[in-house]
């Protein structure tokens, strides 16, 4: 093959590809190229580096997530190429340096060639200080695309068969492009970027906005998926027998005050004693904490974070502060403490 070295990314030192495919046996293909473009590499050639950093509790390579990748690819698979270098173990092929999510997906995808680079200037560091250094889509760009999507006339369905997402996700992430105004403000200011709590957020603002709006308002209020529950949950009572219908003692989640209070203020009756204070309960915690190991590491479950799916959990290492997903599988209990 006569393709200039420069667009095989090889070095210097008179390697030509022919000498990087010498082996013993013939290779199951060769690569091919097209014109100022990546070769396309018989995907039996390669290999998974088994030193790279992704462990098997990675995300990133949790089946589904492998498949919905999968799902975006076109007929000549990813858009953008592998980076691989020769495998000193076996001639004529190769190890992944970067694309080992595009190289499983395209298994799944039972692509026979997949689009890649050589670059045999390679150290160990690459690969994760590739993955490092790469910064995500923000759920605003992600909507901003499918706006301008949208008023090319193409449908909803189509956006997603294209991103390998589902319908549902692409709604989830118009609403984000027509927000009210309060729920604008704490998603533009990054105090809530889950899509879902969003959405959950933009439903009960139209069941009440008064309450929904008073309810952001508060600085501390953390807005989570458990959050928001509670919060839909109240509305929900409230609107079915009006706030009369509770308990009178029950505290109202927006005011802090008991409907009893409230009443007395609105129908300017006397004030009544105040109540004196529930004693806790010692058999019971206000606030849990789980403590664990992982990975030989200490850490805590995040409670307030939905996990990804069932026998995950997200945690924080004690040590440095890093958030993980994890299987519980590979969690060790250590310890129930009260915040």
């Amino acid at each position: 093959m006569n393709a200039p070295t420069d667009n095989l990314g090889l070095d210097d030192s008179g390697d030509d590809l022919a000498s990087l495919l010498k082996s013993d046996s013939a290779p199951a293909a060769a690569p091919t190229q097209s014109d100022g473009g990546p070769l396309y590499i018989d995907i039996d050639l390669i290999d998974e580096d088994p030193n790279q950093p992704r462990t098997k509790d990675n995300p990133g390579l949790r089946p589904e997530s492998i498949a919905e990748l999968a799902a975006s690819f076109g007929p000549k698979g990813p858009k953008t190429p592998l980076s691989l270098r020769p495998n000193p173990d076996k001639p004529g092929r190769f190890l992944i340096n970067h694309g080992l999510r595009r190289y499983r997906a395209g298994r799944v995808k039972q692509l026979a060639k997949l689009p890649a680079f050589i670059d045999p200037d390679y150290t160990d560091d690459d690969q994760l200080i590739e993955n490092i250094q790469r910064e995500g889509q923000t759920p605003r760009e992600i909507a901003d695309f499918i706006g301008r999507k949208l008023a090319q006339k193409v449908k909803q369905k189509d956006i997603a068969a294209r991103l390998g997402k589902s319908q549902a996700w692409v709604s989830q992430h118009v609403t984000l492009l027509d927000l009210p105004e309060p729920i604008a403000a704490v998603f533009n200011t990054g105090r809530v970027t889950d899509v879902t709590v969003v959405n959950e957020l933009v439903t009960a603002y139209k069941e009440s906005p008064k309450d929904v709006e008073a309810w952001l308002s508060v600085p501390t209020q953390e807005i989570s998926r458990g959050e928001v529950k509670l919060l839909r949950e109240f509305l929900a009572e409230k609107g079915k027998d009006g706030a009369g219908a509770r308990d009178p003692d029950t505290i109202d989640l927006v005011s802090g005050k008991t409907d009893a209070e409230a009443g007395e203020g609105e129908q300017g009756t006397g004030a009544q004693p105040p109540k004196p204070p529930r004693e806790a309960d010692p058999t019971k915690l206000s606030k849990a904490i789980v403590q664990v190991e992982h990975d030989g590491r200490p850490a805590r479950l995040m409670l307030t974070k939905r996990p990804p799916a069932d026998g995950y959990a997200w945690l924080k290492y004690e040590d440095d502060g890093h958030e993980v997903e994890a299987s519980l599988a590979d969690v060790k209990l250590t310890a129930l403490l009260e915040g």
